[in-house]
This record gives C-alpha cells, sequence and structure tokens, in this order.
C-alpha cells in the first residue's frame, strides 16, 4: 500500500487546530479516553489509530485484557456501566448515519456524566473519526515495534 500525500507536512495549521481542539477535552478520564479512541478506530478500521490507542491506553494504565475484550465490550463485564455509556454512544456516533444519535443512547449517558463531559465526550469521539478519516485516507501506517516473543 502506497502512502499518499502528508496532511502533517503541507497543512500543519489545520492538524495544529484538531490538536489543540483535543487538549481542551480534559474532562474525561484519560483511560475512558483511550477505550474511545480505540473503540472507534476498531470499527473505522484504521491500523495508524488502532496500534497508536491500544498503546495510549496501556500507558494511561488500561489493561492489555480489557484493551483485547474491548471490541466485544457490550458482552463483557470487565466495563463499568458508565464506561458502556460512553462505548455506546461512541458506536452510535462513528455509525450516525445509521443511528441518528438515539435518545436512549444520550440519556444513558446522563446517569453518569454531567453535560460538560457529555460535550466532551461528543468531541472526543467527533476528534478521533476525523483522525481515522485522514489516516485511513491518507494510508498512514504504523511503525513497526520490535516484536517481542509470545509465551503460549
Amino acid at each position: 500500500m502506497e502512502t499518499r500525500a502528508s496532511v502533517y507536512k503541507l497543512n500543519r495549521p489545520a492538524v495544529d487546530a484538531i490538536v489543540a481542539v483535543n487538549k481542551q477535552l480534559t474532562g474525561i478520564d484519560p483511560r475512558l479516553r483511550e477505550l474511545i479512541n480505540l473503540r472507534v478506530s476498531q470499527i473505522n478500521g484504521c491500523v495508524y489509530c488502532v496500534d497508536m490507542h491500544s498503546n495510549e491506553a496501556r500507558a494511561a494504565g488500561e489493561t492489555q485484557q480489557r484493551i483485547d475484550c474491548l471490541v466485544a465490550w457490550d458482552e463483557s463485564e470487565m466495563f463499568s456501566d458508565a464506561e458502556r455509556a460512553a462505548l455506546h454512544w461512541a458506536e452510535s456516533l462513528t455509525h450516525v448515519s445509521q443511528t441518528h444519535a438515539p435518545d436512549d443512547a444520550y440519556q444513558a449517558l446522563t446517569a453518569h456524566f454531567s453535560e460538560k463531559q457529555i460535550v466532551d465526550l461528543t468531541l472526543i469521539i467527533a476528534c478521533i473519526n476525523a483522525w481515522n478519516r485522514i489516516a485511513i485516507g491518507h494510508r498512514t501506517q504504523p511503525a513497526r515495534r520490535q516484536q517481542t516473543e509470545v509465551h503460549a
């Protein structure tokens, strides 16, 4: 797969603007934020962002088991009610053309998050969807890391 034009090199001010928006979204726990970023990236099939947010989730203190099971969060008992509400909202907004951001998904948030936090969650989801589209559209690939031995 051939890499396409570099958004970072050709329009750095626009990239910096998206980064600046992300820096304003501080009302959400970093672990939850990374779970959202990772789940949306899984849905969108963004290899660069899946790699990055798996690493960032671990750095934020997330366990490998929860990262591995995130793809099936709705069948797992490993995620809290607040996390489940946030992940459902993330999936609803990522699939917005199909879901139209249903009232039940929004209502579930209100039991766990303030209005400001719900706005921050929505903006986090919007930003990661934008990053996914940039990375996928421009064929951005993660750097290969040194292989570690896997034990059975």
